[in-house]
């Protein structure tokens, strides 16, 4: 493989890599201070775990309606306005759905808050991406790692709203304002000019009609199971962690919280290593290994039911599918018989089933046999993960001449 000459990254590249970077951090931040104020909402709505399932799936489902307009909107406006944009939206749909007095109103407010949090998603994508071709290596997962960071921060500003008693109202409006203000900082910062089309890696229409390989429709769909997989642990952590702590194990709601935490700062350090361990072992070992992780660690977890233990376990469990959604989109967009691109459309698009299944799922096995045997979910994404990392390439050898 022939070398390449990376040059360094001018200051206004600089200072975009920061403004993006500012964008998932309150991408991350945002939402998560709503999560561990889900058994608070829950309670007050009075609302069963079946019904409650549903509710929360509406976030998911506004998240895949709106997919497609992402690209519109990014076209038409750019990609670091629609991502401030977004943000703003997306803080104000967040404190509507905390203040909600009726189930109706709480899922609608997470449907337009799904809405605008998928297409904030593929505006930060789409401008971190202009910035890491400006700086000619791959920055992407830095980003995504900054994401956690924001998840944990938005995790623990509610921890603390929660012991102090801070209303929701006021907390969320604190919360969206400060991060609103951030995001408008950072649009200073953007890089300017029009975008690329966020939408051309998508197939054209007569493209679309194209006989697929069988052997790559197979291995595509193995990696959208990954991806699902993935995504499935990540909402165990998101919609049911602080439920199944306070509500099953009699947790404080202060230290409820902490499951979330757990689970998204284990991520956060998962892909942290990421990139040297799959550079040493291959995406193939590292996958494998993260599933076993994740399937053992709440498996034990869930076995032996204790606050510490249940912690431990869904830091064990996020970890554990650290690097699966990337891990799969990588080897997506890499699929031979599909249009560059493709492969990373279909896997971005099909993941988001997994938000919008699994609560619901879980939600009914919880009301008809306890939430303790629906987190089972979370070991069984992990054992499929095992079972399906063979798709996944092993290490490859790198030579510089």
């Amino acid at each position: 493989m022939g070398s390449r000459v990376l040059l360094s990254p001018s200051p206004v590249e600089r200072r975009a890599r920061a403004a993006v970077a500012a964008l998932f951090l309150t991408n991350g931040a945002l939402f998560a201070n709503l999560l561990p104020r889900y058994p608070e909402i829950k309670a007050e709505l009075g609302i069963g775990n079946t019904a409650y399932g549903l509710a929360i799936a509406a976030f998911p489902a506004g998240a895949i309606v709106a997919g497609l307009a992402a690209a519109v909107l990014v076209r038409r406006f750019g990609s670091g306005r629609v991502a401030v944009a977004g943000t703003v939206l997306t803080g104000a749909g967040t404190l509507a759905a905390g203040v909600a007095p009726s189930v109706a109103v709480f899922a609608a407010a997470l449907f337009l808050t799904g809405a605008m949090d998928a297409i904030t998603d593929v505006a930060q994508n789409a401008h971190g991406l202009r910035v890491q071709r400006r700086y000619g290596r791959s920055i992407i997962n830095s980003f995504h790692a900054v994401w956690s960071v924001g998840a944990v921060l938005g995790g623990a500003m509610a921890a603390g709203a929660i012991t102090f008693g801070l209303p929701r109202g006021i907390h969320l409006a604190g919360s969206g304002i400060v991060f609103a203000a951030v995001a408008l900082v950072a649009l200073r910062h953007c890089l300017p000019g029009p975008d690329g089309d966020p939408g051309e890696a998508t197939p054209r229409a007569g493209e679309a009609r194209r006989r697929i390989p069988a052997r790559t429709a197979l291995v595509l769909a193995a990696l959208v199971a990954i991806a699902i997989a993935g995504v499935v642990v990540e909402d165990a952590g998101n919609s049911w962690a602080a439920v199944y702590l306070s509500g099953s194990l009699h947790a404080p709601a202060a230290l409820a919280a902490f499951g979330y935490i757990a689970l998204v700062g284990a991520q956060f350090a998962g892909r942290l290593a990421g990139d040297r361990l799959v550079d040493r072992f291959g995406q193939r070992a590292v996958a494998r290994a993260g599933g076993l992780v994740a399937a053992s660690g709440m498996a034990l977890a869930l076995a032996v039911p204790t606050v510490p233990g249940t912690i431990l376990g869904f830091a064990a469990a996020g970890l554990g599918v650290a690097t699966l959604v990337p891990a799969a989109m990588h080897e997506a967009d890499e699929l031979p018989g599909l249009r560059p691109g493709t492969g990373l459309t279909v896997v971005s698009w099909l993941m988001r089933l997994g938000f919008l299944l699994s609560p619901p799922l879980v939600g009914i096995v919880a009301d008809a046999a306890g939430l303790r045997l629906g987190l089972l979910v979370v070991p069984l994404a992990g054992i499929a993960v095992v079972v399906l990392a063979s798709v996944l390439r092993p290490r490859r050898r790198v030579t510089v001449s």
